[in-house]
């Protein structure tokens, strides 16, 4: 990776979860993606686990938040400590408007929706990292965010929508990280690739209407919802991204797509 004299992309990834980060394909393909990329100068990144009115920011070397159960111990002895992100949080909150107001979290750190990806793309944690909450699930309002965050790429900051494409753990009936898709997740999931590859924004927004597989895809959304601030943050929201990795992971799906 070098440095980013240019505007960084806008991202939307699957972030799975802790085994993840044992997974040699799904983690390569994450690596190898980072690698491609310019190296972010800051990254930004709105996590499906934290969902918080008002708009709220992470706090720089605060703990990690591990939120989840039933995991190996090592998962909950793992680190990623980045450097400084205070001024960082300074600039992300002097760009939101009046209407959009921000809270400085002073005590919570990162997420697994965000650090247990970013360990595999940047593993030596030596880019300030910032999360920031999701404060809706209305897909209008998160793309105005993406767009208010938009200069930022042009300053080398990595804007991250951090889910899952599909999410429909309740409905799964193998926990193997190579189970066959269910057909809902399959479904929804050749729905939305087809959408992302003609920038059908419209369309993405509608899911709870015209998506196969709902609600069965996602019987809450807080997993599909930061793909709004991802496009919002694009050039041009309707222009088709690149859909950088697809497939599944567990049954679900893993598509991510890389905006200009």
């Amino acid at each position: 990776m070098t440095d980013s004299t240019a505007r960084m992309p806008a991202l939307y990834i699957g972030h799975g979860a802790p085994p993840l980060l044992d997974d040699p394909v799904w983690s390569g393909q994450l690596a190898a993606w980072a690698k491609d990329l310019p190296r972010p100068k800051a990254i930004l990144i709105v996590s499906a686990h934290w969902e918080s009115a008002p708009l709220s920011l992470s706090a720089s070397h605060a703990p990690l938040v591990y939120d989840f159960g039933g995991f190996a111990p090592k998962y909950y002895q793992m680190t990623y400590e980045t450097p400084d992100a205070t001024a960082f949080a300074a600039q992300v909150a002097a760009i939101m408007p009046r209407t959009e107001p921000v809270h400085q979290h002073s005590s919570r750190g990162l997420d697994h929706g965000a650090w247990v990806p970013l360990r595999i793309m940047y593993p030596d944690a030596d880019i300030p990292v910032l999360q920031m909450s999701l404060p809706t699930h209305d897909p209008g309002r998160l793309m105005e965010i993406g767009r208010r965050l938009r200069p930022l790429r042009d300053e080398g900051v990595l804007i991250i929508g951090s889910g899952f494409l599909t999410h429909g753990l309740p409905f799964l009936t193998e926990f193997r990280i190579d189970a066959a898709a269910p057909g809902w997740s399959a479904d929804f999931d050749a729905w939305a690739g087809e959408a992302m590859a003609r920038g059908d924004v419209d369309e993405l927004a509608s899911f709870r209407d015209k998506a196969p597989g709902m609600p069965f895809a996602h019987p809450t959304v807080e997993h599909y919802s930061p793909l709004f601030v991802t496009l919002g943050a694009a050039s041009d929201p309707s222009e088709p991204g690149d859909q950088v990795i697809d497939g599944f992971w567990m049954g679900l799906s893993k598509r991510s797509l890389q905006v200009a």
